[in-house]
Formats: C-alpha cells, structure tokens, sequence
C-alpha cells in the first residue's frame, strides 16, 4: 500500500472553543493537519503525510485556497508513492469545493473530502471518526483502482458533483440533494486498533464518481490570476431586479477603473436561484435579459432543496441541472475561464 496524503484547509475540524459544553462557541481553523491526525490514535499505523494547503473558516472560502488547493493535489496524483488524497474542509462550502475539484479531476486516484459539525474540543466532536473514515474509504477505493472525488461524512459516502449541505447545525447534516449515497460504512472490526479493515463499505446503486477531466492546470493559466465574475441572486416575491441592474452599474464603474480591457471585474456571469423548477418573478426576468444584452451569461438554478432544474423546450436561460446555486456558480465560473483560455 502507498500513502495517503492529507491536506489541510481549516474549517471547524480543526476548531477549537474554551467551553466544551458550549460547543457553537469556537474559533474555526485553529489545528494544523497534523494535530487532526495526531488525536485518531488509529491512524497510527498508516502511511500518510500531511500538508497543510490553507487554515480558514470555509464561509471564507476564496479562489486563491482553491489554485492553491488544486497545485498540491496536482503535485499528489504525479506523486507514485501517494495512492490517495484526503482534503480536510469545513462544511460551510464544502460543496462548491467538492464540485471545483470533480470538474477538475481526471480520475487517475481516489481524492476524499471530509469535514465536521462539532470543533475539536466538543464532547460529541466529530472530526475524528470522520477522518478516520475519510482515510478508510481513501485506502479501499485505492486498492479497488478507483479515481474521483468523494466526501465522507458522517459514515457515508457522497459523490463530490452531489454532495450539499443540508442541515444547518445536526451531525448528519449532508446529502446529496436527492441522490443516494455511492456508500454506507461499516463499523470496523470489533477490537481494531488500525484504519486497515476488511469491509470498509455497503455499497449504494450507483458507480463510483468520474471526475469531469477539465485539468488541474486549469487554475494555473494566466487567464486564472482573476475568476471570471459570476454571482447569484434569487427569485422571490416582489424581486424586480434592483441587484442585477445595480451589479452591472458596479461592474462598469469598476471594470472602466481597474482593467482598460474590462476583463478582471466584469460580471461576466449570473445565476438565478429560480423557485421552483426554474421559474423568474417577470421584473426579474426583465433585468436578466438587460444583463444578457450587456453581455452577461445567465443560467437558471433553483432555490429548491431537491429536483433542480431540468432543461425543457422553449428556455430561456440554460437550466443548471441538479446543482445548487452556489455550485452553478462555479461551473459557470469554469465554462467562463475555459473560454477565455482556449484559443480562438
């Protein structure tokens, strides 16, 4: 067996509090990665090694994190002595990260996200059965041959184009929007002292996750330096697109005065978290095809917890499938700089 790479970002995994009985009370990103593995007395007798990539609250989740993030795991999957990579995250916006690293991701090991509801100095911390997890799953599907982009939480397994947040404060707080999970864990072997157990999962209907293949070099192009602006903004009662029309004043003003070209603040791209199965509120659709002849790209997710949005004759906008918003954004992000950095 290879080793396991562990990669550090912060998140509440690695928070800490100074009352464990007020366990909401916390700092986010105060461990290292290596003080993660430290307090998982049966991660003893693997092979890993530890990098710490950033140390942030994931709601503080920013593009320079994730080029950093998408180098090192370039520089693992090149790397013959590592089978496999485990990324420690906070939950906040683990799935647009989740998602990033999927779209990128060709495949060639097994890459495993982990995350945790509780700081590491909680009673009921979860942080260590999940990287314990994390590591378990990383190993088995190494030694089965299988790539992609998984998140272990809270023993199962989700796709990493899937996986969302879907409780705001309880343990068991993912899903995957509707989809199954790839896996249940078992419980390992009663008396085990290691990571190394004969079952590690009961495996779900669908296949273990491809990844999407667009290229960690992706994030390195100089066209990358700056992501292509996109935001988001949500359909609602009485919404007539005062946000849409004032996010393309703001982007001329701060395109005409920072970039001749317009390029580095620009918005270049707009997703609508549209109720129900993609539908607008008529003012701001209005807006939106203002943005659209200004020249901005505009797609329709929904505000909807399960379902998404599925294309149909006569859209308007493209439908984003069954991604959230905040993973539409980052897909229109990655189409955007693609575009940019494909030649002409």
């Amino acid at each position: 067996m290879g080793q396991v790479l562990i990669l550090g970002t912060g998140g509440t995994i690695a928070g800490t509090g100074s009352d464990p009985h007020r366990a909401w009370a916390y700092r986010a990103a105060q461990l290292g990665v290596a003080e993660l593995v430290a307090a998982v007395p049966a991660l003893a007798g693997v092979q890993l090694r530890t990098r710490q990539v950033a140390q942030v609250d994931s709601k503080d989740m920013a593009w320079p994190v994730w080029q950093a993030m998408a180098q090192a795991l370039d520089e693992a999957l090149r790397d013959e002595a590592i089978e496999a990579v485990v990324v420690t995250h906070g939950t906040d916006t683990l799935e647009e990260t989740a998602f990033l690293l999927h779209q990128l991701d060709d495949g060639r090991k097994p890459i495993v996200l982990t995350a945790a509801m509780r700081p590491a100095t909680a009673p009921d911390a979860d942080g260590p059965r999940n990287l314990l997890d994390a590591v378990r799953v990383a190993r088995a599907a190494a030694s089965c041959g299988w790539g992609g982009v998984v998140a272990v939480l809270h023993g199962r397994v989700w796709s990493g184009a899937q996986v969302r947040k879907a409780h705001s404060h309880a343990l068991d707080a993912f899903d995957g929007g509707g989809a199954a999970p790839l896996a249940t864990l078992l419980p390992r072997a009663e008396g085990s002292q290691s990571a190394a157990a004969d079952a590690v999962w009961e495996a779900g209907a669908a296949p273990w996750p491809a990844g999407g293949g667009l290229g960690w070099a992706l994030l390195r192009q100089p066209e990358a330096k700056t992501p292509p602006r996109v935001e988001v903004v949500f359909s609602h009662a009485d919404a007539d697109g005062w946000l849409v029309d004032a996010a393309l004043r703001q982007s001329a003003d701060d395109a005409r005065a920072s970039d001749p070209q317009g390029r580095a603040q620009a918005l270049r791209g707009l997703v609508v978290a549209a109720t129900g199965h993609g539908t607008v509120h008529a003012r701001l659709e209005a807006a939106l095809q203002r943005a659209e002849a200004a020249g901005v790209v505009v797609w329709r997710s929904s505000r909807v917890a399960r379902g998404g949005v599925m294309p149909r004759d006569g859209d308007v906008w493209p439908a984003a499938g069954t991604l959230t918003p905040a993973q539409a954004r980052v897909a229109l992000q990655l189409q955007l700089l693609r575009a940019q950095t494909e030649p002409a």
